[in-house]
């Protein structure tokens, strides 16, 4: 497929280029280039005379980077609005861990196909995902054409280092264009020193990063420590999760020593600032990590703890909470937040070829109508997408070169009827409502 995006502003997200009239040239799932207006004698191309398959007129928006959700859980989309106002622990263990338990495989394809749809609205061109039962999942975006990274799951209840080595061989292969896969496991507290020690032997062996949710909750931590004498970090770092880096989901509860560690490691960071809020977990220090040089990304946690997928709610309250919380209204300005959203979630989910917009990259981008009163004027479009952007301004969504959402419409090979009516049978069938 060769498409041909014109009449463009264009965001590429590299370090020091600003916003600037251009056009980009789109083939088999790559950028071709990305070039500036009137630039074309120059390279000695003429984009024009090509034998273009589909020609976009931006129109005067803005095309820029997809954004990277990095840490979700897909097919929790049937607990939405299930279980709200509760604690973590007694919501985690007495509501979700019940209700997953009922799921089968034919019910995450559909709750996938769900959450594909919401990501789409919202401008993001790949998740990472941490749930089981991922080979239905990979059916669902496959088909939908979406790109997926896969986080391990495994702990004391549920998953084996049979299925996780298996599913690292499998989704790794240097033919698959839209999915990835990488180790991980639910948490410290749900999960043994033995199944860690042998969860950590697993990712030396094909010297790779380890993901796990950590210091979600003040529980969390002061529980680790009766049980180790160390913060979850310190602890999962001492039993060798780390020695090839990874990711830690949450991270709002940690002292010196942790920053210390995910510095000598490569750690780095999701914050997920709307969950965590209405969990009433806390505030990550967003700031102080991004300030120790620690890459820092967002995710919008699941949608049953969430309850949207929307990374325009997720950016605004990544730079707000820091702004009260550090007592400081120029504290994570906004590029910083876009630079969260795009670049380092892309970096975080190992994504090398999705972070920017530039010749070799994945075509996976998203179309922003500055058209809409809330864009309007146009004294900063970055600051407008972060501080006054919204869903409403996602007028297209690309992912590897192809068009999956466009002026509210999606092309996902499966109509929205479809998905919610098998969405709410299976909600009904598990809850009982």
């Amino acid at each position: 497929m060769k498409t041909r995006i014109f009449n463009a502003r264009i965001l590429t997200m590299e370090e020091g280029r600003g916003i600037f009239q251009g056009e980009i040239g789109i083939e088999d799932g790559r950028i071709r280039y990305v070039r500036e207006e009137d630039a074309g004698q120059e390279t000695g191309e003429s984009s024009k005379a090509e034998d273009w398959e589909e020609e976009i007129d931006a129109k005067g928006n803005l095309i820029m980077p997809g954004f990277k959700n990095a840490h979700t859980h897909s097919p929790m989309t049937f607990l939405r609005s299930y279980a709200d106002d509760m604690k973590l622990q007694e919501w985690l263990f007495e509501k979700v861990f019940p209700a997953e338990a009922k799921l089968t495989g034919d019910d995450v394809y559909w709750l996938t196909k769900l959450a594909v749809m919401e990501y789409l609205t919202s401008g993001t061109t790949a998740v990472f995902d941490m749930y089981k039962l991922k080979g239905d999942s990979a059916r669902a975006v496959t088909e939908c054409g979406f790109r997926m990274v896969f986080c391990g799951d495994i702990n004391d209840f549920g998953g084996t280092l049979e299925e996780m080595e298996a599913d690292y061989l499998k989704y790794n292969r240097e033919t698959e264009e839209l999915l990835a896969y990488r180790f991980g496991f639910h948490a410290e507290y749900t999960t043994s020193k033995e199944l860690m020690e042998k969860i950590a032997d697993l990712a030396h062996k094909y010297e790779a990063p380890v993901y796990v949710h950590c210091a979600e909750t003040k529980r969390e931590v002061e529980e680790c420590r009766e049980r180790s004498g160390m913060t979850p970090a310190a602890y999962m770092d001492s039993v060798g999760l780390f020695r090839h880096g990874g990711g830690l989901f949450h991270g709002v509860h940690m002292e010196d020593r942790d920053f210390e560690i995910m510095k000598e490691k490569g750690i780095g960071v999701v914050t997920n600032p709307a969950s965590n809020l209405k969990l009433a977990s806390g505030i990550a220090p967003v700031k102080r990590y991004l300030d120790e040089g620690i890459t820092t990304a967002i995710g919008t946690d699941g949608p049953a703890s969430n309850n949207c997928l929307d990374m325009f709610r997720e950016m605004f309250l990544a730079t707000g909470l820091q702004k009260v919380l550090c007592d400081d209204p120029e504290a994570v300005p906004a590029m910083d937040v876009l630079r969260m959203a795009t670049v380092n979630g892309a970096r975080v989910m190992g994504l090398s070829d999705c972070d920017v917009l530039a010749e070799g990259k994945r075509a996976d981008l998203i179309m922003i109508d500055l058209m809409q009163p809330n864009m309007q004027p146009l004294h900063n479009i970055e600051k407008n997408v972060v501080y006054s952007g919204s869903k409403q301004n996602v007028k297209m969504t690309m992912v590897n070169g192809k068009v999956l959402y466009r002026d509210g419409n999606f092309y996902i090979q499966e109509s929205p009827e479809i998905v919610y009516e098998n969405v709410n049978r299976i909600a009904r069938r598990i809850l009982g409502e």
